[in-house]
C-alpha cells in the first residue's frame, strides 16, 4: 500500500511541475483535454481487444495521467481534488454494494445489477436510462440500453424470440427498400441493427468486439490483396472485382489451412 501511495504522490508532484513549468501543460483546459482523453480510451480498448497486456498497462498509465490532470485543473479552480474524487468513488462503491458492506442478500450477478439500478433511482435518477453519455458510440449505447431495461423485466424470454425479431425487422427493411423510401429505409435499418445487437447479447457476444474483429480481419485480408497484386505487377485499380475476389478467396483458404 505504501508503494502505491508513493507512486501516486510522485505522479501528483510531476503533474504539479508540468503545470507550472511546461508551456503546453500550462495551456490545457478540460475542453482541450477531452478529445485526447477519448483517444486514450480507444487506445486502451484496442489493447484490451488484442489482449495486449503490455499495451493495457501502458494505456492505463496514460488514462491515469488524464485523471490526475483533470483533478489538478479542478483543484486550481476550487472545484475538487484528486483525494475527493477517490473518496467519492469509494463511497459510491460501498453504497452500491449493500450485499457486500451491509445485510442485503443476493443470489447472483443479475440481482446485483437489478439492485444497482434501484439504488441509482433512489439516489435521484429519474429513469433507469439516465446517465448514458450522449456521445457514446451508437452500438455500445444500444447494448447498454438493452442491458439496463432488462433489469426491470423489459426483456425477451429466449433467443428464438430475438432471432424472430431480427427476421421481422429485416422484412420491414426490405419493404422500405422496395418502396424506395429513403427515410423509412434508414429508420428500418436502425431497427435491424438494434435487433442484431439484442441478438448478440442473447448469444453472449459483445457486438462492438465482434464488429471490430471483423474490421481487423477485413483490413488484414485487403492489405494481403494489395501485397499479392503488387507481387503480380498488377495495381489494384487495373484489376476488376472478380480478380480481387479471387485473391480474397485464396487468402481465406490460406487462413484455414493447418500449419505444416
Amino acid at each position: 500500500m505504501q508503494a502505491y501511495s508513493q507512486s501516486l504522490e510522485r505522479l501528483k508532484t510531476i503533474m504539479n511541475d508540468l503545470r507550472e513549468n511546461c508551456p503546453w501543460d500550462k495551456k490545457q483546459t478540460i475542453q482541450t483535454l477531452r478529445p485526447q482523453t477519448v483517444e486514450e480510451l480507444y487506445e486502451l480498448a484496442d489493447a484490451i481487444t488484442d489482449e495486449d497486456w503490455k499495451g493495457i498497462k501502458e494505456e492505463l498509465g496514460d488514462l491515469l495521467l488524464h485523471i490526475v490532470f483533470y483533478c489538478k485543473i479542478g483543484e486550481e479552480q476550487g472545484r475538487f481534488s484528486l483525494g475527493e474524487v477517490i473518496e467519492g468513488i469509494g463511497n459510491k462503491l460501498v453504497s452500491r454494494h449493500p450485499h457486500v458492506y451491509d445485510q442485503l442478500s443476493v443470489k447472483d450477478d443479475t440481482e446485483v445489477k437489478q439492485n444497482w439500478e434501484k439504488l441509482k433511482l433512489k439516489e435521484g435518477k429519474k429513469s433507469i436510462l439516465s446517465g448514458l453519455p450522449k456521445t457514446l458510440p451508437s452500438m455500445v449505447k444500444a447494448l447498454r440500453l438493452q442491458e439496463k431495461t432488462k433489469q426491470v423485466g423489459f426483456e425477451w424470454e429466449n433467443t428464438a424470440q430475438v432471432k424472430e425479431k431480427v427476421e421481422e425487422e429485416l422484412k420491414e427493411l426490405q419493404e422500405a427498400v422496395d418502396l424506395k423510401n429513403q427515410d423509412k429505409i434508414e429508420d428500418e435499418f436502425g431497427d435491424v441493427l438494434f435487433a442484431l445487437v439484442n441478438y448478440a447479447r442473447f448469444l453472449q457476444v459483445d457486438p462492438e468486439n465482434a464488429l471490430e474483429r471483423t474490421n481487423k480481419k477485413f483490413i488484414r485480408r485487403f492489405q494481403q490483396i494489395e501485397t499479392r497484386a503488387a507481387a503480380m505487377g498488377k495495381p489494384l485499380e487495373t484489376m476488376n472485382l472478380q480478380e480481387m475476389d479471387a485473391l480474397w478467396n485464396e487468402i481465406k483458404q490460406d487462413e484455414v489451412k493447418p500449419n505444416s
